[in-house]
């Protein structure tokens, strides 16, 4: 078994080995187990006391140290925990089963060939096919049934790093089959933990930053597990009532997907707690930050034992990304899926067309019907222009025309999402928080009715088009560097 350098850039680099094998497990086997009863004391020494299991505050007195928001508001509410005087529940690490070596000669020819770079010690070689992954039979032919072939690039790489129990950040586009490649080594992480008890928290918690990404998460994984019904899994996010939401995390699950606020919400309400989660998913990391929930998140991890195993997933590597990683993770491998510099998709066809606000409208009608009718997605600025332009466009043309944005509810939202990925000749207005993460298959054309506000989100946009289709257009006020891409 060969273990790869420090740099792998592209399987070029791949000639340093990494010292000592795999790793081993981590610091782990906090004995004693659990406490007695219904909980009552089973987190001593200062942890949760009396009634319920988790009742009675924490530390003592009337509730202790509570967690303090120097800014107000959210997460005012949480307590801090003493970690060294909680119980913690014996965990199991590293799954990692070696499957059969291969020569570094072919596993430098696939991460050339896939754009694949690789950064850290003693990296377990990728597994390029599904027999390569030891995992229960349910597993395996859930991947039959949805007609997968092989592993992503991502998957690839990412699962025996996982299974090793090491932390990762994984750069990689929308659409590169990310999920999976977080969510199998859950579920094996999961199945080789003590059974929750009545009271406990999920293990596996995964934060995205919008209830689109987290339903759309929570859909693959139900799909993928769908064999596995012993591991429960539930979402959480704003725009709905919290009550099923309460309801299904008092009844225990294993996984929880969550947006950051919504799960704090939940957290301040004492429905559930965080103490079981050893396995905690960065999802769209990048964008989480964008959209300012770095405070949110670290009120969360301060949640959650230190213990625990880390993964980010982002589709960029910039600094606020790196200092997060440097927070929260140890010893981490980094991957990088693609070119790591922040290029334009060079497989999409590219046009900009320079108006005047007020011929908008016009050349976007012009524009819809030269292309015919397809699945178009549109960027919009507001959420005003969000539905301004859907009531036009579906007056002007001949197609279904739907719109999303944030003050749509819940359900409107879901029905919309439906629809289009149904429709392959439907248009879809949206903003660019509602699109974002969305991963939406045979996606025609992408239209930049607005332009960003910066070159990164271009990009993003132009990667929707995960199946190379032809065309992106950009209706652009002003000459820009985006004239350039």
């Amino acid at each position: 078994m060969s273990d790869y350098g420090d740099a792998q850039h592209n399987g070029g680099d791949s000639g340093g080995r990494g010292e000592g094998g795999y790793g081993g497990p981590r610091d782990g086997g906090y004995g004693g187990g659990y406490g007695g009863g219904r909980g009552g004391d089973r987190y001593r020494s200062g942890g949760y006391g009396g009634g319920r299991g988790y009742g009675g505050g924490y530390g003592g007195g009337r509730g202790g140290d509570r967690y303090h928001d120097r800014h107000g508001g959210l997460g005012s509410n949480l307590h801090r925990i003493d970690w060294d005087a909680v119980q913690k529940v014996a965990t199991q690490w590293n799954f990692y089963k070696p499957q059969k070596p291969r020569s570094e000669e072919e596993i430098a020819t696939w991460l050339r060939e896939n754009s694949i770079t690789i950064y850290g010690d003693r990296v377990p070689q990728p597994m390029l096919e599904f027999s390569d992954l030891v995992a229960p039979d349910a597993i395996h032919q859930a991947f039959m049934d949805a007609g997968f072939q092989k592993p992503t690039p991502i998957q690839s790489v990412a699962w025996p790093v996982l299974l090793n129990s090491r932390d990762i950040v994984g750069v990689a586009k929308t659409g590169s089959g990310k999920t999976m490649a977080f969510m199998i080594p859950a579920a094996l992480h999961i199945m080789a933990q003590p059974p929750l008890q009545p009271g406990d928290g999920p293990i596996a918690l995964v934060l995205a930053p919008t209830r689109e990404l987290a339903v759309q998460i929570e859909t693959e994984t139900r799909k993928a597990l769908t064999r596995v019904p012993s591991i429960m899994t539930t979402c959480v996010y704003g725009g709905t009532p919290k009550g099923p939401q309460q309801r299904a995390l008092r009844a225990g699950v294993h996984v929880c997907i969550a947006t950051p606020g919504r799960l704090i919400d939940l957290l301040e309400t004492n429905c559930t707690n965080l103490l079981r989660v050893t396995y905690l998913t960065l999802d769209e990391a990048d964008r989480m930050l964008d959209m300012g929930f770095e405070d949110q998140i670290r009120k969360i991890c301060s949640q959650i034992r230190t213990d625990r195993q880390t993964l980010m997933f982002s589709a960029t590597w910039p600094r606020e990304i790196r200092n997060l990683a440097a927070s929260f993770q140890k010893d981490f491998v980094r991957v990088h899926i693609g070119s790591e510099e922040l290029v334009a998709n060079a497989d999409v066809h590219q046009h900009v067309f320079v108006v005047e606000g007020y011929h908008k409208e016009e050349k976007m009608e012009e524009i819809l019907r030269q292309v015919g009718p397809q699945r178009v997605l549109v960027f919009v600025k507001t959420k005003k222009s969000c539905d301004i332009l859907q009531d036009r466009l579906g007056r002007a043309l001949r197609q279904t025309v739907l719109a999303i944005h944030g003050d749509k509810l819940q359900s409107s939202r879901d029905y919309v999402l439906d629809r289009f990925r149904k429709d392959e000749r439907a248009i879809l207005v949206a903003t660019d928080v509602a699109a974002r993460g969305l991963d939406i298959k045979d996606l025609d054309v992408v239209v930049n009715y607005d332009m960003p506000l910066n070159i990164e989100d271009y990009v993003h946009r132009i990667g929707m088009l995960t199946d190379f289709r032809p065309l992106t257009v950009s209706l652009a006020p002003i000459p820009s560097v985006y004239l350039s891409l």
